[in-house]
């Protein structure tokens, strides 16, 4: 018996595991579903519902980007409400990566916000 390997077959590999097909569909309604549960916490209506989320797009490995504004520049949670979007969104199962942009055009007003946040605050 040779000590050698078999001769003239390629080593063996490492079985890899592929990566999970995602649905980026399902995702992005997951990702709103997770949205509403954050909340600017002078208003009693989640983001979502508020009309601060102008953007979700998921791409097809799992990546997750949001375009979100806030009801004003000087905020008190410009800090801390966009990194908890984000850490809530990264532990959607099927998400890769997320990340969250501030922008503030176009600038937010109530005409963004849903017809049910709406009535949640007696604006109707």
């Amino acid at each position: 018996m040779s000590d050698e390997p078999t001769a003239g077959l390629p080593p063996a590999e490492e079985p890899t595991l592929a990566p999970r097909p995602v649905d980026p569909d399902a995702l992005r309604e997951a990702v709103i579903e997770v949205l509403k549960t954050c909340y600017d916490p002078e208003i009693p209506v989640n983001i979502y519902e508020l009309g601060l989320i102008y953007n979700v797009n998921v791409s097809d490995d799992g990546v997750v980007e949001v375009k979100m504004t806030l009801t004003s520049p000087m905020c008190p949670v410009a800090g801390s409400l966009p990194p908890e979007v984000q850490s809530k969104i990264r532990n959607i199962a099927g998400v890769t990566d997320a990340r969250v942009e501030v922008v503030w055009d176009p600038p937010w007003d109530m005409s963004k916000m849903s017809e049910a946040a709406r009535l949640q605050l007696n604006l109707m």
